[in-house]
């Protein structure tokens, strides 16, 4: 299963953003709110060209989601085939994914940790156990943790302590051990900083 595994706190820093939401991240950036490199402190991050400033929103939405270019590619094509705005497909399509569906309901600290819970077979989809992280969930799926994740101190921990409520489209059940679908989020549900329309538009040239 292919993840990115380089340096985290670099992609931050090229990026403006705390890709991977996590404290290393954050400190890094308050330091050195620069692009690395010998010519961070001069670089200009928004003025680059419009090809630059495309590409930059694809790497967000690719490194926040963590799907690697040949999934991004697909979730691009499966965007234009679906009816609506093809910007606003491939983040509903991300969001769908099983791993963020994880992260969302607050069971894990970052969508890294998350995809590691799905691949580890902690997770569950209308009751039968899914080990891929970025399988689509539709609309009434419940999602739920295993009886082993259940008693995980790690997984308790983040419930007790993150203070993430299900974002509006899901629906928590079974005290917070699980969530259903209520609907497919829209473009308004999807907080996250990415400009979905230059994405749209460095895959149309």
């Amino acid at each position: 299963m292919a993840r990115y595994t380089g340096p985290k706190v670099r992609v931050s820093r090229r990026l403006g953003i705390n890709i991977f939401e996590n404290a290393k991240g954050t400190k890094a950036l308050e330091r050195r709110p620069f692009p690395p490199g010998a010519h961070g402190r001069t670089r200009r991050r928004s003025s680059d060209g419009e090809f630059i400033n495309q590409l930059q929103e694809k790497q967000k939405a690719k490194y926040i989601y963590g799907v690697l270019e040949r999934q991004f590619r697909k979730v691009y094509d499966e965007a234009v085939r679906r009816k609506g705005p093809t910007g606003e497909n491939i983040l509903i399509l991300l969001e769908l994914r099983l791993d963020n569906v994880v992260y969302r309901a607050g069971w894990a600290a970052t969508r890294p940790q998350a995809r590691q819970f799905v691949s580890h077979g902690l997770v569950k989809v209308d009751g039968k156990r899914v080990n891929i992280p970025s399988y689509t969930l539709d609309k009434a799926q419940v999602v739920s943790l295993s009886d082993k994740a259940r008693e995980m101190i790690i997984v308790q921990h983040n419930i007790d302590t993150l203070g993430r409520t299900p974002v509006a489209w899901l629906d928590a059940q079974d005290g917070g051990k699980a969530v259903a679908v209520r609907e497919v989020p829209t473009r308004e549900q999807i907080i996250v900083p990415v400009k979905e329309q230059l994405i749209v538009e460095l895959y149309s040239k």
